[in-house]
């Protein structure tokens, strides 16, 4: 059985991250949806927050697991999962050279890994959950981000829900 880890911050997740998640079920026996906490990172969404969206996004599926790790290297989770695969997606030469380098330490770390890269079709290769949260708040934001996030993340990001005082946020 062919099982791949596909990790990120997922604040929030994106139609991109969905697309990554499909590609990856067609990829691989089992794919293992890991939201990593990164500690220098200021999150709009706690874990339990993102682990609902994501799970509230994507169908239900045998081969699908949805979770999180933090205070731990990738590859660490991946041997831990039993995973012999590390999903990426690359959507800029930034994105490839920062990635290229995380392939290299995660392959001195834990040489059995190999590390996949994706490049997401071009209507979705800019987006990113930073700059879908830099399009929220001029006036129409809303018919704007609608097109980049799942049904239940653009719900999430209603103005009644980004109301400190109607949110668990």
């Amino acid at each position: 059985m062919h099982t791949a880890v596909y990790a990120g911050s997922f604040d929030p997740p994106t139609n991109g991250h969905l697309w990554m998640i499909q590609r990856g079920l067609e990829l691989f026996d089992r794919l293992i949806v890991a939201i990593g906490t990164n500690p220098g990172k200021q999150y709009s969404f706690s874990v339990e927050q993102r682990l609902r969206l994501l799970k509230a996004s994507v169908p239900s599926c045998e081969r699908l697991e949805i979770s999180h790790f933090d205070n731990r290297y990738l590859v660490d989770y991946a041997k831990q999962k039993k995973a012999a695969y590390i999903l990426r997606g690359v959507r800029t030469g930034d994105d490839y050279e920062y990635e290229r380098v995380m392939r290299h330490i995660n392959a001195d770390l834990a040489p059995e890994i190999t590390t996949i890269f994706l490049m997401p079709p071009r209507d979705i290769a800019e987006l990113s959950s930073s700059m879908v949260k830099g399009l929220i708040g001029p006036e129409g934001w809303e018919d704007t981000v609608r097109r980049y996030v799942p049904e239940p993340v653009f719900d999430a990001l209603s103005p009644a829900h980004c109301d400190p005082d109607k949110s668990d946020r």
